[in-house]
This record gives structure tokens, sequence and C-alpha cells, in this order.
């Protein structure tokens, strides 16, 4: 197998529509823009330790509630606990429900799935809000392009 080139992911149009999946990512799991691009990031670590996820959080803003808000919300999980004599700290991985949103969110990026349009499961196509209306009107194009 050989190795992807830039021009591969330039030719598979990838990050063509990444800010609107993006945002309906975050929409409809109810999770920060920030939050979902570290979690893209420690999922693509797979298992990771409380240090590694600050050396993660030098990109964005800083946020000292975050660790504890992915926990709570079941984004992170613990793989492993310490135990004080052979284990010194906790591994944590990402959840099923992280991956299955990284994953859909993938899917749509690569065209084998549309960004779902009713109102039931998308709410942002009940067009609430100024930026719900643009964002509808752009998942409808985003849908429409079979050439991402």
């Amino acid at each position: 197998m050989r190795k992807l080139t830039s021009s591969d992911i330039k030719q598979l149009n990838l990050l063509k529509h990444y800010r609107i999946i993006r945002k309906w990512a975050c929409k409809t799991s109810d999770i920060k823009e920030a939050d979902l691009e570290l979690l893209i990031y420690l999922e693509s670590i797979d298992l990771f330790t409380k240090d590694d996820f600050k050396k993660g959080t030098y990109s964005y803003s800083w946020d000292n509630r975050r660790w504890n808000r992915l926990l709570k919300q079941g984004w992170i999980t613990v793989w492993r606990e310490r135990n004080r004599t052979t284990q010194k700290y906790h591994i944590y991985k990402v959840s099923i429900k992280c991956k299955q949103l990284i994953s859909r969110m993938y899917r749509v990026m690569l065209g084998e799935e549309d960004i779902p349009t009713n109102t039931k499961t998308n709410k942002i196509m009940k067009g609430e809000s100024y930026i719900d209306k643009v964002l509808s009107k752009s998942i409808i194009y985003v849908n429409k392009d079979k050439t991402r």
C-alpha cells in the first residue's frame, strides 16, 4: 500500500465542505467546535493521558472546564484506571459516541452519506435563527454536491 500524498487528498475534496459538516456535527451533538476538533486529534492517537490532552489543547482557546465537560458528557472515557503502584495515571480514550460522530463526519465528507435534512434529526433545519437558515441552505448545497 502506498502512502497518501497531498494531491490524493486534494483529489478526494476531503476538506471542501468541512466547515459546514463541522458546524452541523457540533450543533446536532451539542458540542463546541474547538472540543470536536480536539476530540478528532485525540481519536487519532487512540489511547492518551491527561498530559496528551493538555498538549492537544495548546492550539485552542483556554477553557479550564473542557476536560471535565468532555468526561461528564461522555465524549472521553477511562480506558485503564491508575492503581497508585504499577499504573501511576489513568489512560483514556474517546467514547464510542465520539467515534461514531467522527466516522459519520468522514462519511459525509466523502459523499457516502448525506447530512439529514428533516427537522426531527437535524435541528438546524428548523431555521430558528439567521445562522440556522444560512446553514440549512448550505447543508442542502452540500448534499446536492456529488463531487465531494
